[in-house]
């Protein structure tokens, strides 16, 4: 999922509402609101906490520019607008992270790159976004740019590689539009394999500039394994992977029961790439991947009328939540178990009070802080479907055989 520049002045704001609360009291506030949000569906199990939430953001975002004497900035937009505002240091973001920012920061000065200038759109640098995989330690640099033309590159990668020498590929993205989005559509490798490689349990997975991936490992594992509790996958069942992404939980599922079989759907092509290549990597042969949109591909297939049935639907939506098309297919398709993985406590809401009054009731609910210091929180439910009678059984009652008194006896339907 892309993070427009919007969303992460937002993401942002509501950091600055969380960094002086001590974090047993963040828990608190978030498991407050998850009981006011959530509590009607059934019992809200209490937020698991991270032991250390110090740094844990294992991807970085900088904002290059320039303040009114020509001076180079390097840090975020100030709430509400595109005013650039440095920050030296963060409890959130990953050691390592920012010192690559810092580095980049400094050799943008003395290599005298041309920073982007938003309003006569000059310049070259725009963003710069470092992402480090937990478990290898690999570093990925993303020079995000208005021209594919970086001066003096390779003396550049090669002096941040002699100060940072977990950096194991460097990105140059183009971005030459008037757009919140962070990333362009066009990018080629400066330097590496163009990706870097994470673990979550026994399964590896490529980590590529356009991929995404939860920015917290250690929570990750939590979640994600509270996620195949849930779904309790067994051999010779069906499950779809939707909004898949680059096929994390679709393929930690299918590693899970081998003798189950799983598809992924994702409507970004790119990741989609990915995720192949990271079930062929880990040598997972029970997953194929669909490159549609998964509400339009819920819609196809709830009207195909197939008699495959699918046991378990994963659903890991963006913050806004899913849609009445997906919502409306998941109920025909009627699967068993539904496994729904959040990021937005206010959408899950919206969307839980669908799927419940479609003979489905939540079973499990299970917050997981996956963002301390902020206001966000991921939640994983487990919904199943309402058990259908299927029998009846016919019973003749003869009113003389009934022991009534007379008053009973007189009495009309209504009374």
């Amino acid at each position: 999922m892309r993070e427009s520049l919007k969303q992460k002045k937002v993401r942002t704001a509501e950091e600055k509402d969380y960094l002086e609360m001590p974090y047993e009291q963040q828990i608190a506030a978030k498991q407050e609101k998850l009981v006011h949000l959530l509590g009607k569906f059934g019992k809200v199990q209490p937020v698991i906490p991270m032991d250390d939430p110090m740094h844990y953001r294992h991807k970085v975002h900088a904002v290059f520019g320039r303040d009114g004497r020509g001076r180079i900035l390097c840090g975020e937009y100030k709430e509400g607008t595109h005013k650039i505002i440095e920050r030296k240091d963060s409890p959130i973001e990953e050691e390592d992270c920012r010192a690559v920012i810092q580095t980049i920061r400094r050799m943008v000065i003395r290599y005298k790159v041309h920073v982007y200038d938003e309003d006569l759109r000059t310049g070259i640098l725009r963003h710069v976004i470092v992402r480090k995989a937990y478990k290898t330690g690999e570093i990925m640099v993303i020079l995000v740019c208005a021209s594919p033309v970086f001066p003096s590159v390779r003396n550049f990668i090669k002096e941040l590689r002699e100060k940072h020498p977990a950096i194991s590929t460097v990105d140059l993205n183009i971005n030459d539009r008037k757009t919140s989005v962070l990333l362009g559509e066009k990018e080629k490798v400066l330097f590496g394999k163009g990706y870097i490689t994470d673990a979550i349990g026994e399964c590896h997975f490529r980590i590529s500039a356009k991929s995404f991936y939860q920015v917290n490992p250690k929570q990750t594992e939590i979640l994600y394994g509270k996620a195949m509790e849930y779904a309790g996958l067994q051999p010779g069942e069906t499950a779809l992977d939707t909004y898949c992404g680059t096929g994390t939980i679709g393929i930690l599922a299918a590693a899970s029961c081998k003798n189950a079989h799983v598809t992924g759907v994702e409507r970004n092509k790119d990741a989609v790439g990915d995720a192949r290549n990271n079930a062929l990597c880990n040598k997972i042969d029970n997953i194929h991947f669909v490159a549609a949109d998964a509400s339009d591909y819920m819609e196809k297939k709830a009207a195909a009328r197939t008699e495959e049935k699918i046991n378990v639907l994963f659903m890991d939506p963006p913050r806004t939540g899913s849609d009445e098309r997906f919502l409306n297919a998941a109920v025909r398709l009627s699967p068993e178990r539904i496994v729904y993985i959040s990021c937005g406590p206010e959408s899950l809401a919206r969307d839980l009070a669908v799927l419940t009054k479609s003979r489905y009731k939540v079973r499990r609910i299970q917050p997981v802080d996956m963002f301390p210091f902020t206001g966000h929180v991921e939640t994983v439910c487990l919904l199943s479907k309402l058990s259908e009678v299927k029998q009846h059984i016919s019973v003749q009652v003869d009113m003389d055989e009934l022991d009534l008194t007379a008053a009973e006896s007189k009495a009309t339907y209504e009374e």
